[in-house]
Parts: structure tokens; sequence; C-alpha cells
């Protein structure tokens, strides 16, 4: 079982950035498929984006060209960097870590509103 903990949410006007970060716990973290999900208020869960042990990133379409997906494994952290942010990214995003079984993070609230 992997331990995240996530960070870098708050309160962002329209078109502006944040990073998330999410720290894991444990040695093994190279070998783990990493990604951020949200969700809003009255909406299901989605994938927002994933990074795989290989470096292979996907992105949800809603998200292209805006948001990147990062890992430094020497830190055992992963990080969504969020630019042209929009009123309708307002979730909570949370991160998970994938090896078989999927961890999941508390959540970090995301807020674009001017």
């Amino acid at each position: 079982q992997v331990q995240l903990v996530e960070s870098g949410g708050g309160l962002v006007q329209p078109g502006g950035s944040l990073r998330l970060s999410c720290a894991a716990s444990g040695n093994r973290f190279v070998f783990y498929a990493m990604g951020w999900y949200r969700q809003a208020p009255g909406k299901q869960r989605e994938l927002v984006a994933s990074i795989r042990s290989s470096d292979i990133t996907e992105y949800a379409d809603s998200v292209k060209g805006r948001f990147t997906i990062s890992r430094d494994n020497a830190k055992n952290t992963v990080y969504l960097q969020m630019n042209s942010l929009k009123p309708e990214d307002t979730a909570v995003y949370y991160c998970y870590a994938r090896r078989g079984a999927v961890d999941w993070g508390q959540g970090t609230q995301v807020t674009v509103s001017s």
C-alpha cells in the first residue's frame, strides 16, 4: 500500500495556473503508474491525466494542451501543471498510484473563479 499526500490546490482566476503535487511513500515509486482524477459537485469522477512507469502520458481531451503531468522518481512525487485554467476545471483533484491495486490520496480542492 502506498500513502499519497496531495498539495497545491487553491483558488485561482480564469486563465491562471496551479501546480499540484502528490508525494508517495515507499521505495518502489518508479514501478507505479500514477495519475490524477477529478470530481466536480454532482458529477462522476473523471480521469484527468496519467503517467506510466515508462513515462508514457495520457490526458483527457478537455485538458490536452493545458495540463502537463510529470514525475520525479527521486522525490517519489508526481506533478500536475495546470495552465489556462477554466471555471469548468473546478473540482476536487485526487492523485492515485496503481500497481495492480490502486491507492488514493485525500484530494485537494481546485477552484477557478473570478
